[in-house]
């Protein structure tokens, strides 16, 4: 009884102790959030450079449902996206004479669930 209590209490006090000990994945994960991510940045005339930065990921809730009236359905999708970003730069290697080596990305600084906006977002459906 008394381990129990002192576990609990230590859980009370220190509340992030247990989330830091799970590990999350994005079966599990319901949200969106910021995360590190990796890719490959190319440019004609250039050599590809390898980028490590952070961007969104995770799911956010979404619903259709059947209606009598057209359009015969509403819908709610919203995807995990940008909300406050960092614009940074990279110097490509290998880039022949004429060809800018600048590269541009972004850095996600927050991330929410909203509707898309294809000014910073694919939106593209299947």
């Amino acid at each position: 009884m008394c381990f129990s209590v002192t576990a609990v209490t230590f859980l009370l006090l220190f509340p992030g102790f247990y989330s830091t000990m799970t590990e999350t994945t994005l079966q599990s994960f319901r949200g969106c959030a910021v995360r590190d991510f990796t890719f490959v940045a190319k440019k004609p005339g250039c050599r590809s450079l390898r980028i490590s930065t952070e961007a969104c990921w995770g799911r956010c809730h979404t619903w259709e449902r059947p209606v009598l009236e057209p359009p015969y359905i509403q819908r709610h999708h919203s995807v995990c996206t940008y909300s406050r970003t960092r614009h940074l730069t990279a110097r490509l290697p290998g880039c022949r004479p004429g060809v800018s080596p600048i590269y541009h990305y972004p850095q996600a600084l927050q991330c929410d669930c909203t509707y898309c906006s294809s000014n910073h977002t694919e939106c593209e459906t299947f």
